[in-house]
């Protein structure tokens, strides 16, 4: 059981925990926030999740080639 969840945790993108230490708040309760408005609103959040993670892994890959230290 600790392995799937492990597992689920790596491949989410981490917008989750991103959030829940930006706001001060428990990664949990955003995980389930996201959960149950998915099925309350049939899927909308996902989209607002996707878009998430599409801007996290933007704001990384920018910082890494304004970075040059990762091209010595």
């Amino acid at each position: 059981m600790e392995q799937i969840k492990l597992f689920f945790q790596g491949s989410a993108f981490g917008v989750c925990s991103k959030l829940g230490e930006k706001l001060h708040f428990p990664i949990d309760s955003i995980r389930l926030f996201f959960i149950y408005s998915s099925f309350i609103t049939l899927g909308s959040p996902i989209i607002l999740y996707v878009s998430m993670a599409m801007l996290m892994k933007l704001r990384t890959y920018f910082r890494r080639m304004n970075n040059p230290i990762l091209f010595d």
